[in-house]
């Protein structure tokens, strides 16, 4: 049976008038409305009723009561078939309401703002949306619901190919959508409203939709699967489908470069920087710090930067067999070049993942899940003269080289130390059980690179337990250090420094990452 009768209501109104305006000049839909949406469409010229005029009940409540009424839901729910619910709507004076365009109150986008009040996230949650769109839904087999404004044409192409009618396989699959969408929607805001009071913070609830299959887990026996918006943060231009591991590599990558203003070139692999570069004329430049720490760590690996990706830049880097590349922007030149490489995973990173950095961060746990707070804010560096614990305060310089080298340590699995420079880094150890060994592998694979420790900063993303791994860096040359501070031997890494002519200040702030 062909539609005869729409209800439009939505926060969203990309691409409604176009849609609404087939609905009513194509098909002869009769339009349904409320406050904005009804006022967008009569601007438009379009034939609307008021639903407090279809209900014969006003708006009340500030807006807060519109479309919560047996007629409005009587219209979603009678079953088309059943002649006790026919003879019902008619007996009360219920037409059919055979197509529903609702999008929500934006509360996930209110809430995201700096300095939300509780009252302007209450005032966004939406309540007559839901209803009417879980109405709807559960009459899939009647009554056609859309959620996103993306769907919009396929509803007008089905009805075309449906003689204004849609199919029962688009209605059932948007109702699975409604109820994603609802779900998404409710846990949003219980997880906000319980950060807000703690008594109700017992329960996390998350709801995200299939995005792909990835190519496989860890390893190619471990299957995986990727839920969420992953598409609004990075787009693959190009290459072999992604793996588990490639996504948490990309995440990686992507925190440790938006902590750099400056222009950067970063190479990691298994989620551990293994160079950092800075110049600020030439990112060709730039790699070759980043890429003289380690030579052998980009094979396989994972190259970001936070410039578009020049075309000389992808001249070099199209000579080493690499994983992914990610960046801004790519010149038209350099996807020219890195096109040949046809297994080439290719992301350009968006600018919405920035807002996705200040979600927690959520890991599977025995029986459940942990949640917590990302550590997105590089900790300490504020007024470093001020934080100076040894006899000597470091030179400009060695700020300057504090500051880069604390930057990269905080990306750094645990124990983790970085020995830099102020634009590149110069020797890493990652991921020891001791710090001493963290650093002597600093050290070694600074030798393996040829480069000289001489001068150089040790950062330390944790308190030295004892002296011998300060002693360590002091040996390889390293003339200042940035750690944390905090150890029961404080005194005793002090006194090393001290006596080696070493500047140490302490940040206060500690950078684990497990």
């Amino acid at each position: 049976m062909a539609i005869k009768r729409a209800l439009l209501s939505v926060s969203d109104k990309s691409g409604l008038v176009e849609f609404a305006k087939v609905l009513c000049e194509d098909f002869g839909v009769e339009l349904l409305s409320t406050g904005g949406t009804a006022k967008v469409l009569r601007d438009a010229g379009l034939p609307v009723m008021d639903v407090s005029e279809f209900t014969g009940a006003p708006e009340l409540f500030e807006g807060r009561l519109k479309t919560l009424h047996p007629k409005v839901h009587g219209g979603l729910l009678q079953k088309r078939d059943s002649e006790d619910h026919q003879r019902q709507a008619k007996a009360n004076d219920i037409p059919s309401i055979d197509l529903v365009v609702v999008n929500l109150y934006p509360f996930e986008e209110t809430v995201a703002k700096e300095g939300v009040t509780l009252g302007e996230a209450i005032e966004n949650i939406d309540i007559g949306g839901p209803s009417m769109l879980r109405s709807a839904a559960k009459n899939s087999s009647a009554v056609t619901v859309v959620t996103d404004p993306s769907d919009y044409a396929r509803v007008i192409e089905d009805m075309r190919e449906h003689s204004g009618d849609t199919s029962l396989r688009l209605r059932e699959e948007f109702a699975v959508k409604v109820f994603r969408r609802t779900s998404e929607y409710d846990a949003a805001i219980g997880n906000y409203l319980g950060q807000c009071d703690d008594s109700t913070a017992g329960c996390f609830d998350i709801s995200l939709p299939l995005e792909q299959d990835l190519r496989y887990g860890d390893n190619p026996h471990q299957k995986a699967r990727l839920y969420g918006n992953f598409a609004e943060c990075f787009s693959q231009l190009q290459g072999k489908e992604l793996s588990y591991t490639n996504i948490l590599d990309i995440e990686a990558a992507a925190d440790l470069i938006l902590d750099y203003r400056r222009p950067t070139v970063a190479i990691l692999k298994h989620t551990n920087p293994c160079g950092v570069g800075q110049d600020d004329e030439d990112l060709r430049v730039a790699w070759q710090k980043a890429f003289e720490t380690d030579r052998q760590a980009p094979f396989g690996g994972v190259i970001i930067c936070n410039r578009p990706l020049t075309e000389g830049l992808a001249r070099i880097i199209s000579e080493i067999f690499t994983d992914v590349i990610i960046a801004p922007d790519y010149e038209p030149e350099a996807r020219a070049v890195l096109q040949k490489k046809k297994n080439l995973r290719l992301m350009k990173m968006h600018e919405a993942y920035q807002s996705a950095k200040k979600e927690p961060l959520i890991r599977s746990a025995p029986g459940g899940l942990m949640v917590m707070d990302r550590d997105h804010t590089v900790m300490g560096l504020e007024k470093l003269e001020g934080k100076v614990v040894t006899d000597r305060p470091p030179t400009e310089l060695e700020l300057q080289a504090m500051r880069f080298a604390w930057r990269i340590v905080k990306h750094v699995k645990s124990n983790a130390i970085v020995f830099g420079a102020t634009d590149r880094t110069l020797g890493i150890g990652a991921g020891q059980m001791s710090r001493i060994d963290s650093a002597r592998i600093a050290v070694w694979k600074a030798e393996e690179a040829g480069l000289s420790l001489k001068g150089s900063v040790i950062a330390s993303d944790a308190m030295f337990p004892f002296a011998d791994g300060l002693q360590a860096a002091i040996d390889a040359g390293a003339t200042a250090c940035i750690q944390p501070g905090g150890s029961m031997r404080d005194k005793e890494v002090i006194a090393a420094a001290n006596e080696a002519g070493m500047a140490m200040v302490f940040t206060g702030h500690r950078h684990f990452r497990h």
